[in-house]
């Protein structure tokens, strides 16, 4: 089995629609799990459409709460929170604390100071993750509550509940739409891959980017790849990222030129290789005939 991960150095690059498009090539000669590890905005699932099979919640941290009738009001969590986590409201009788749960990052310092034990930390659901059955391949993603941090956390839980599927069925690809950006999702979604697709668009901003995810995948020691998407709305640019790219050495697998059947596409709720010929589609199928070709290369 191999494992691709798509990656962008920034959001908005196009990344979930080449890898939809991928997922779709993909079909029937190699046998695929997805994942989608974007789990801030998961929207593979919207060109991918699963039918839910399973459904989990996610528990990837802990949430202080105080027990009114324990504490004692001394105000020494209050003094200890660097969060600003713990509010106090004047009483009738004197002072009350509180734990605001949109503060809480659940590090434990006023559960472990408190001098009657009036705080619990049980363990905060964070967000859930889903097993979807979708054109034939199965497709694990999740979604992460808006506010709750341990994105890190449920991206490995994500892709390591679809590796398990991938072995278990004899798949011979794990296709992974990965989380924009170079932070610990990002890292969470890359380390042990295979090969990093890289999806960049031509611009300062785009090659800004890309530069940082290049230096992080050779930091993990992951081979990478780059597609440049909407390559003609800037030639000289892409010129410049194919130039760059080849100077450090890393393969350029395609360019995608800008075409509204890719918008169309996402209208109907499919990728665009699904839909009628055009411009893109045909880059996209270069796209993964090249990195087909790396990774099988890789194996040898």
């Amino acid at each position: 089995m191999k494992e691709l991960i798509i990656c962008s150095g920034k959001g908005g690059t196009g990344k979930t629609s080449v890898a939809a498009a991928l997922a779709a090539l993909a079909l029937p000669d190699t046998p695929a799990v997805l994942a989608d590890c974007d789990v801030d905005a998961a929207d593979l699932h919207l060109v991918v459409p699963p039918l839910r099979t399973e459904e989990f919640t996610f528990t990837g941290g802990h949430l202080a709460v105080i027990d009114p009738e324990v504490c004692a009001a001394c105000g020494q969590c209050y003094e200890l929170c660097r969060f600003d986590a713990i509010a106090r409201v004047e009483g009738p009788v004197g002072p009350i604390y509180r734990v605001d749960p949109l503060h809480c990052e659940g590090c434990g310092v006023c559960v472990h100071f408190c001098p009657t034990e009036a705080i619990a930390f049980p363990r905060a659901v964070n967000g859930a993750w889903f097993r979807s059955d979708t054109a034939g391949q199965t497709l694990y993603h999740a979604r992460l509550t808006p506010g709750q941090e341990n994105s890190g956390k449920l991206v490995t839980l994500v892709r390591e509940k679809a590796r398990e599927e991938a072995r278990d069925k004899g798949a011979k690809l794990l296709l992974v739409d990965g989380p924009p950006g170079i932070g610990c999702p990002t890292t969470a979604a890359i380390t042990g891959a295979d090969l990093v697709l890289a999806v960049t668009e031509p611009g300062v901003s785009g090659w800004h980017d890309l530069e940082r995810l290049i230096k992080l995948t050779r930091h993990f020691d992951v081979p990478l790849a780059v597609c440049i998407n909407k390559a003609d709305i800037n030639p000289e640019f892409s010129g410049r990222i194919e130039q760059e790219c080849r100077q450090r050495g890393v393969p350029l697998v395609g360019r995608i030129p800008f075409d509204q059947a890719i918008t169309q596409a996402q209208l109907q709720g499919c990728s665009v290789v699904e839909i009628e010929p055009g411009p893109a589609a045909e880059a996209l199928h270069d796209v993964w005939k090249q990195t087909l070709k790396l990774l099988t290369e890789d194996k040898a």
